[in-house]
């Protein structure tokens, strides 16, 4: 009867109906009692690293450190989490379900081709987890986002870094010809992050074509939202053609979810399957849920949120030009640009004026990353940077 069904019924009947959302609680235990990985990595760290949770900043001027997104939740979303607060108490089953068929829909996908979790990091680790078993190796480029591989190398995994083209975009003639008999995985943050450059659609669609009979891809969209055309370049095309292509897609960035948590991944359904088995699948919070349900495909409010955004970029890249300062042109929310000095240093000064940014050392030179954020954050950070230029 369906008021007698318990919740380990519900779970089973639910990984079919919600896409392959599979719920094992003792994910985590399981994973800290793999050999030799209480030894490399202990519990508490297993997810997070958590010296980012205790290094945190304190309150900024200006937090330009995370590529957040500072104009949202929409107030939609906003009011769908504050009305989801009462029933909060019971487990969102239903309500993600919703979410899994809008985003299917959307996309032109079964649902089986899906699998969500509490933002793209934990599907990241699932990803680093499964093609890293057996001492596979991760080809990436260098710099881009390094979530998944690290996570890879802390386990069994090898980590093969790739440099960066010239015009600081992922070389991926390079990367192709670093696959061998070891090769896991090859992951690609496309736009890349540092850099903010974004690859070339038609080239990234053949490769991906190619290169996935041999290894599978795994294609990092966090920023694709700021793209003109996402629908033109997202290679959800690519899964949908049959091809081994992972795709990751996260609500922290342009929809504003950065704290809420909220992400998933497009694959084929035996791929879905396969990453489950490292996830949890029963991390989104009610309120989470409600509020990517009621944020989704949120046109207006998404198109005002760029146009901000990319009037703040404008700012940011007349500031640095007047200052004397080059910069990598970028199709993400935040910049990176090249230091005239020692890269800590010029972080430390600018977080004494209430600025926080990021740097990076790239052929032997010192760079800064800015995260775009509201007009007045961006004036801070000229202030202080000017300070210092």
């Amino acid at each position: 009867m369906a008021n007698s069904i318990n919740r380990r019924n519900w779970i089973k009947s639910s990984a079919l109906m919600a896409g392959g959302l599979v719920f094992i609680s003792g994910t985590m235990n399981k994973l800290a009692a793999m050999p030799g990985v209480r030894k490399m990595i202990p519990a508490a760290k297993l997810v997070t690293d958590q010296s980012a949770i205790l290094d945190a900043p304190p309150v900024l001027k200006a937090r330009l450190l995370a590529n957040e997104n500072p104009f949202g939740p929409s107030p939609a979303a906003k009011k769908a989490i504050q009305d989801a607060i009462d029933l909060s108490y019971q487990y969102p089953m239903q309500q993600t379900a919703t979410l899994y068929g809008k985003i299917a829909d959307y996309e032109g996908i079964s649902q089986s081709n899906i699998l969500m979790d509490a933002g793209s990091s934990p599907l990241l680790l699932a990803a680093a987890l499964l093609y890293s078993k057996g001492g596979k190796s991760i080809i990436t480029g260098d710099p881009s986002y390094e979530d998944l591989p690290s996570h890879a190398e802390k386990f069994e995994g090898k980590w093969v870094k790739v440099p960066l083209t010239a015009e600081y975009k992922l070389d991926l003639d390079a990367m192709e010809a670093k696959i061998d008999g070891n090769t896991g995985l090859i992951y690609i943050c496309n736009p890349n992050n540092p850099t903010g450059t974004v690859l070339d659609t038609v080239k990234l669609k053949a490769f991906c074509e190619r290169v996935s009979k041999k290894v599978p891809v795994f294609i990092d969209e966090a920023y694709i939202d700021y793209l003109p055309d996402p629908q033109g370049t997202t290679l959800i095309s690519s899964v949908k053609a049959g091809q081994n292509v992972i795709v990751a897609r996260t609500f922290s960035k342009l929809y504003g979810f950065a704290g809420l948590r909220c992400g998933y991944i497009v694959a084929q359904p035996e791929t879905i399957k396969a990453l489950s088995i490292y996830t949890t699948g029963f991390s989104l919070s009610a309120t989470t849920v409600a509020g990517a349900i009621a944020g989704y495909r949120e046109t207006e409010f998404l198109q005002e949120a760029f146009k901000k955004t990319m009037a703040s970029k404008e700012y940011l890249y007349s500031v640095l030009k007047k200052e004397g300062y080059t910069y990598i042109p970028s199709a993400t929310n935040f910049v990176m640009f090249p230091l005239k000095m020692d890269g800590k240093q010029f972080v430390q000064e600018m977080m004494k004026r209430g600025v926080g940014i990021r740097n990076w050392k790239l052929n032997g030179q010192e760079w800064c990353r800015v995260s775009i954020g509201r007009m007045d954050e961006m004036e801070a950070f000229a202030d202080a940077f000017k300070q210092l230029s």
